[in-house]
């Protein structure tokens, strides 16, 4: 069974950065592209940012983009969200998912949002405040 641990989440002051943890286990297969995902109190689950094993191309929310970077270790089958400058607005649960047996492009994962995603991990809480 496919099974995702995230971590990293706490504290941030505004300006500063984050590094963000996703370690996939159970994976026998070698395309699979994973997301990470954010949950603000009152709000929707929304996208932040996607990479794909298969060529390590990747997605961003505009509202990320430019301040922010995923990437794939697959060897060790880790992703990790690095997002810069913190805003209080990037408060929220950050959770991360995977797409299995996918070797498409990212924008149809994008398109299908949180209804596309196989397998959940644990969210980890941001919090950004000074």
């Amino acid at each position: 069974e496919v099974q995702l641990q995230a971590s990293g989440g706490g504290l941030v002051e505004p300006g500063g950065s984050l590094r963000l943890v996703c370690t996939a286990s159970g994976i026998t297969f070698d395309d699979y592209a994973i997301g990470w995902f954010r949950q603000a109190p009152g709000k929707g689950r929304d996208q932040v940012a996607w990479v794909s094993s298969t060529d390590g191309s990747t997605w961003y929310a505009e509202s990320v983009e430019g301040r922010s970077a995923i990437s794939i270790d697959r060897r060790k089958y880790t992703v990790y969200l690095q997002i810069s400058s913190m805003k209080p607005e990037d408060a929220a649960v950050y959770s991360c998912g995977i797409e299995t047996f996918y070797n498409g492009p990212l924008q149809v994962l994008v398109s299908l949002g949180p209804e596309g995603v196989d397998y959940w991990g644990e969210g980890t809480l941001v919090t950004v405040s000074s």
